[in-house]
């Protein structure tokens, strides 16, 4: 049976006017309930999910699209923690700004609002489907959720339950719309939805942004692929810089923030490189240096490390590679990395406070980190709860898109009698 996205997206529609005026307790509400569900129903989660990986694993797909597709009870744990964190949040909506009284007498302020019905394309991610639902039912908004064809059994088996935790409350559950049809025409469908969606957020790949940005009649909000540097100079602390590293490489390789590639000044590429490579292959990561740094890489190691060809300092691995180069200083470094990050994270290792400070101005990533993994820019660590994307744009947001980013504002404007002469 097709999926009727337009009917999907007209429904949310009306369904954003209810969550739009419901109390922050009431939104809230919902949130605690959805968490509750998720731990109460975790056998019947992890079962749908158990179909998914299977069936990803008979058709081949790669052990990075494994990982983000797999859930577990201890990520299933944290997504409902997770959950619980957004609903305690402040209300989003609830402080006007910018108030002032004009010279007229006019009192004016700024009151914020929901942005109206979000449509979210992603791929792989169960999790991304209860961020999505409770940041936009937290911030007065509805969505229409398109997930992978791979991840359907899931997605199916979550959205059920938030759906549960809305009318539960009194509240529609057409706020949270799921395309169950995984035919690529319903993308299609969902991108010219204009007359009911606001904003259209991809978490894919390269191909489905650019896809989404050439074939959609709604505004598109892009990020969620990164090529992250760490540029360390000779005054790191090298023991910290160790640890940054490996957790920016190792914790997690398969997700938007995790280390693509090292930056190590001259300076410091003898007293550092042979100690990080032993330490990172260790961890089961391989190397795509540059021939200056190939000859850092202790001779034992060698079979681990590999000379980079051209595009590799262009790749996000998503996966236990790094690429190292050395750079002669902080100005090399920045040069590099303008020229192939995605402005999604990008860090230093550094005592020098002028060289951080040059580094901080010059480098205009969603997030830029001193002395710190990049695996920090993410809605939770940032303290937002969750996030729906990490934004790369410059436009109304940017980095992780939290309950702050769903919301526009309208002016309010109190006068006695006013009238304009």
């Amino acid at each position: 049976m097709v999926t009727d996205v337009h009917a999907l997206a007209r429904d949310a529609k009306r369904a954003a006017r209810a969550i739009a005026s419901a109390s922050d307790a009431r939104r809230s509400a919902v949130l605690l309930a959805l968490a509750d569900a998720l731990e109460r129903e975790a056998a019947a989660l992890l079962e749908a999910n158990r179909v998914d990986v299977e069936g990803a694993r008979d058709h081949g797909v790669e052990g990075y699209f494994i990982d983000r597709l797999t859930l577990t009870p201890a990520r299933l744990a944290a997504i409902a923690a997770d959950t619980r964190t957004v609903a305690r949040l402040p209300d989003p909506l609830a402080e006007p700004f910018d108030q002032r009284v004009l010279p007229n007498g006019l009192r004016i302020h700024r009151q914020p609002v929901p942005l109206g019905v979000l449509g979210v394309i992603y791929e792989a991610r169960p999790n991304v489907t209860v961020d999505i639902a409770a940041l936009a039912i937290k911030s007065g908004n509805a969505c229409v959720l398109r997930g992978g064809s791979e991840t359907l059994n899931s997605n199916r088996a979550l959205v059920k339950q938030v759906k549960a935790a809305l009318v539960g409350q009194g509240l529609p559950a057409e706020a949270v719309g799921f395309i169950d049809d995984p035919a690529r025409e319903r993308i299609l469908d969902l991108l010219r939805a204009h007359e009911s969606i606001e904003l259209i957020i991809p978490r894919g790949g390269a191909k489905l942004h650019t896809f989404c940005r050439e074939h959609s009649t709604i505004t598109v909000i892009t990020g969620g692929m990164g090529i992250n540097h760490l540029y360390l100079d000779a005054t790191a602390d090298f023991d910290r810089a160790l640890d940054i590293i490996d957790n920016a490489k190792t914790q997690r390789p398969t997700v938007c923030n995790a280390l693509g590639t090292l930056l190590v000044q001259r300076a410091a590429a003898a007293g550092f490189l042979p100690r990080v490579a032993a330490h990172l292959a260790a961890r089961g990561v391989t190397f795509r240096c540059d021939p200056e740094s190939l000859a850092h890489v202790p001779a034992d190691l060698r079979d681990r490390a590999s000379e980079a060809q051209p595009g590799d300092y262009d790749t996000e691995w998503l996966s236990l590679v790094l690429g190292i180069k050395v750079v002669a200083d902080v100005e090399e470094a920045i040069a590099f990395i303008h020229a192939h990050s995605l402005e999604h994270s990008d860090g230093i290792l550094s005592r020098d406070a002028a060289v951080i400070a040059r580094f901080v101005r010059e480098i205009d990533s969603s997030a830029v980190f001193v002395n710190a993994s990049t695996r920090f820019n993410d809605g939770g660590q940032l303290g937002l709860g969750a996030e729906v994307a990490v934004s790369t744009q410059r436009i109304h947001a940017r980095g992780p898109m939290g309950l702050g980013e769903l919301t526009s504002y309208k002016w309010v404007v109190q006068g006695d009698g006013h009238v304009r002469g």
